[in-house]
Order: C-alpha cells, then sequence, then structure tokens
C-alpha cells in the first residue's frame, strides 16, 4: 500500500500535474510561438522521463517513487512540479484576474467622471455663473477645458443676464466603449430650469462623453450631445 501510494504521488501525478501547468500556462498566455516551442520540449522532456521511469520499474522492479536509495529525485520531481504549479497560478492571476479588475476600476472611473462633468455642463447658477464649468474643467485635458469654457462662456453669460438657473442630476450612465488608453460613456441627465416669474421646466438630456488616460488619469476629451433618430 505504500509502495502505490508512492508511485501514485511521484511517478504519476507529479509529471500529469506538470505537464497540465505548461499546457494551462500556454493557455494563459494565448500560444505565443516561443511558449509553444518551450512547452513542446518541456512536455517532451516529462514524457521521456516518464518512459524511463517504466524501462527502469520493469527492469529494477523499483521506481522513481519506490526507490529508497533515491529522495533526493523524489524532491527534484515535487520541486519541479511543484514549481510549474506556482507558476501557472501567478500568470493565471496576472493575466485574467488583474485585467479584469484593472477594467471594472476603470469602467466605475470614467462613469463617475463622465457624470460629473454632464451634471457640470448643464448646471447654472447666475450668483456664480462660472462654478460649474471651472469644475467640469478640472476633469478635462487642457484642450478640451479651454475649448469648454469658450463654447459656455456665451451660454453663461446668457443665462446670467436673464437670471435663469439650471440644475442637472444623472439618470443613468453606462460605459460604451472603453480601452487600456481611451473610453466612450453615455449620460441621461434629467435637467430642470427655473427663471424670474414662470413654471419650472424639465427635460431629459442625453450626452456622450469621451474620455482618455493620461499618466494613469482619465480626463475628458469631449462633450457632445446624443441626438435621437
Amino acid at each position: 500500500m505504500r509502495n502505490l501510494l508512492r508511485v501514485l504521488l511521484f511517478d504519476v501525478l507529479a509529471p500529469a500535474a506538470a505537464v497540465a501547468a505548461l499546457i494551462y500556462l500556454g493557455v494563459a498566455l494565448a500560444w505565443p510561438l516561443w511558449w509553444v516551442s518551450v512547452c513542446s520540449v518541456l512536455c517532451l522532456l516529462v514524457v521521456q522521463a516518464v518512459i524511463v521511469n517504466v524501462v527502469l520499474a520493469r527492469r529494477d522492479g523499483v521506481t522513481v517513487g519506490t526507490d529508497d536509495d533515491g529522495p533526493g529525485l523524489r524532491l527534484a520531481v515535487v520541486g519541479t512540479a511543484t514549481a510549474a504549479l506556482v507558476a501557472a497560478a501567478v500568470v493565471g492571476y496576472t493575466q485574467w484576474t488583474v485585467p479584469d479588475r484593472t477594467l471594472r476600476e476603470d469602467s466605475a472611473a470614467v462613469t463617475g467622471i463622465a457624470s460629473s462633468v454632464a451634471e457640470a455642463s448643464a448646471t447654472f447658477t447666475p450668483q456664480n455663473p462660472t462654478a460649474s464649468i471651472d469644475r467640469a474643467a478640472q476633469m478635462m485635458t487642457s484642450e478640451s477645458a479651454d475649448r469648454f469654457k469658450n463654447d459656455f462662456a456665451g451660454v453663461a453669460k446668457d443665462l446670467g443676464s436673464r437670471n435663469v438657473s439650471a440644475q442637472a442630476s444623472t439618470v443613468s450612465a453606462g460605459v460604451e466603449a472603453i480601452g487600456p488608453q481611451a473610453a466612450s460613456v453615455a449620460v441621461v441627465l434629467r435637467g430642470t430650469q427655473t427663471s424670474p416669474g414662470k413654471p419650472a421646466d424639465t427635460a431629459v438630456l442625453a450626452l456622450r462623453v469621451t474620455l482618455s488616460k493620461t499618466d494613469g488619469r482619465w480626463l475628458v476629451e469631449d462633450v457632445s450631445p446624443i441626438h435621437s433618430r
């Protein structure tokens, strides 16, 4: 019974685990050509070692697992299999888990920024006409911020002269597309405009906010209306 367990552990499971880890590494790396070559060579070496082990077992009646005079060889077999499994776990984590977490974090970040900029672009108070514009500009690239301020300067002056107030809140926001360096977010707002002597006017606004990542920070490139067809 003891020898059977040693055969299963050292002669069967250890090489099988090593081969499985090598194949898993290839799947995680999407099989680049260099790994196809490396994996083929390593798997061939493992298969050859298994064949040699079988031949020696038939000739001498002992295997790597049952040879009491070869503890160092068993340690090497287990160490190699363990190293392969650890490498597979690390590579799998970095190739799949980290990018997924990064995507979730980026999606949450761009959605929050887009929502804040969209709300600021549709918010205005006569007492502080540039407050929302300045707040939105802080989340934009320098070129976009200058363009945004120029576009809304005339609007702010007109609304201020008529003592009009505008307030917007996000109804929903969702990522349309996202990549490592660029993203597009659709934002639906409910805007309320009030002016002296008139009832409040409420409307639903749809904006598309495009962003880019600069030095690890998401910044708004453009804010444009989404026109219904």
